[in-house]
């Protein structure tokens, strides 16, 4: 009787540190699924690459988040599905083509791409458990996205996505 004592309370305890933000994280909540992120250390070092990132942008009149109505109004339990695909997307597109000749950089997007994917993960394993459903709504904004994306040429877009941070960060931490 004892061990199942010292079992629950042992069990309890991490269960509580697993959800406890360590410092500079937050705990973000996409519909069911909950995820710890180091928004802080995000924010640092994306505040510090903006204005070099977005001066690479030589279209400033199209948005690949901004376009209207890709990330408003999105349903709560559509959340963590656009969420997943926008963390897929970055990881996969936007990281992967954001290379400057500027080495301190490229070591602050190197930090940010981990930290996504550290996120990314952790959202899969919502997707996983069930916790993370596609509804139609979340399906064709991301579509949206993808065209705007597209739209461009891969360079191009990729900074103009990294440049773009900050709205998918203020959107998340609205959430």
């Amino acid at each position: 009787m004892k061990g199942s004592h010292l079992f629950l309370c042992l069990f309890s305890v991490s269960c509580w540190v697993d959800l406890t933000p360590t410092a500079g994280n937050k705990i973000l909540h996409f519909g069911a699924c909950r995820v710890s992120m180091s928004m802080t250390e995000i924010r640092a070092g994306f505040t510090a690459i903006k204005a070099n990132i977005q001066a690479r942008d030589p279209i400033r009149t199209l948005s690949i988040l901004s376009y209207p109505h890709s990330l408003h109004k999105v349903n709560a339990s559509d959340r963590c599905c656009i969420t997943r695909h926008l963390f897929d997307f970055y990881v996969d597109k936007v990281f992967k083509h954001c290379k400057t000749e500027d080495s301190y950089v490229n070591r602050k997007i190197s930090s940010i791409a981990n930290s996504f994917l550290s996120t990314k993960r952790k959202l899969g394993q919502c997707h996983e458990q069930n916790q993370c459903v596609c509804g139609q709504e979340s399906t064709e904004k991301f579509k949206q996205i993808l065209a705007n994306y597209e739209g461009l040429n891969v360079t191009s877009a990729a900074m103009k996505s990294l440049g773009e941070l900050d709205i998918l960060l203020d959107w998340m931490e609205k959430s």
